[in-house]
Parts: structure tokens; C-alpha cells; sequence
């Protein structure tokens, strides 16, 4: 149903800045919920952000809150996570994935209904 496809990683130092995107195609994308999740090598997969397909609510994993910002642009089909002062700790594939329809949490990641594939990020100190 929804295509996504992340892109915007890269390698940076520490204190660093990235914006990564997450392009989706399909007519339920306005409609759907999409989150951030990241993995490290030998790490459980973590909670970044999520925001609704409005809008109105917003989430942020506690590592990461103050740092990143999601957003999302439903005329462009795209969501971003603009990620500031980045930490080694940072470190890992992160992926976006949606949600279609309502009245599940945003937290989880076995909620989700689609997945990208991921773009690597790269945090050296």
C-alpha cells in the first residue's frame, strides 16, 4: 500500500547536523501515522519520533527530545526528522515507517505497517 523510501544519512562528527527524509507513495500517506525508529549494531531497534497524520500529536524517544524535530509535508508525500547536535551514541540505521488508520500507539514498532530500508548515519566524536 505505502512505498517508503528514507534518504539524508551520511558521516558527521559529533555536534553535528543532519535532515533525513522520508518519501512515501501511495494515496494514504495524508492519512498515516509515521515514525522514526533506529538500530545499532547489537541493539534492540529504539523509538525515535512519530508524528500523526495531522499533525497534532508528537513524539520523541527521551534520548533524543530537544535534539530532533519530526515533520511531515502531506502535499509533498514526505516526512522529515531534522536531527541537531548529534551523539556517537546516534549511531545506527535509522528507518521510517507508517501506520495506516487510527487508534494505535506510535511508539511501538510492531504497530507499524510498513517499513523503508533505512539510511545509515554515521556519528564520529
Amino acid at each position: 500500500q505505502v512505498l517508503l523510501v528514507e534518504s539524508g544519512g551520511g558521516s558527521v562528527q559529533g555536534g553535528d547536523s543532519l535532515r533525513l527524509s522520508c518519501a512515501a507513495s501511495g494515496m494514504t500517506f495524508s492519512r498515516s501515522n509515521i515514525g522514526w525508529f533506529r538500530q545499532a549494531p547489537g541493539k534492540e531497534r529504539e523509538f525515535v519520533a512519530a508524528i500523526s497524520w495531522g499533525g497534532g500529536r508528537i513524539y520523541y524517544g527521551d534520548s533524543v527530545k530537544g535534539r530532533f524535530t519530526i515533520t511531515r509535508d502531506n502535499l509533498k508525500d514526505t516526512a522529515y526528522l531534522q536531527m541537531n547536535s548529534l551523539k556517537p551514541e546516534g549511531t545506527a540505521v535509522y528507518y521510517c515507517a507508517g501506520q495506516v488508520g487510527g487508534g494505535r500507539a506510535l511508539r511501538d514498532s510492531w504497530l507499524y505497517d510498513g517499513w523503508g530500508r533505512g539510511t545509515q548515519v554515521t556519528v564520529s566524536s
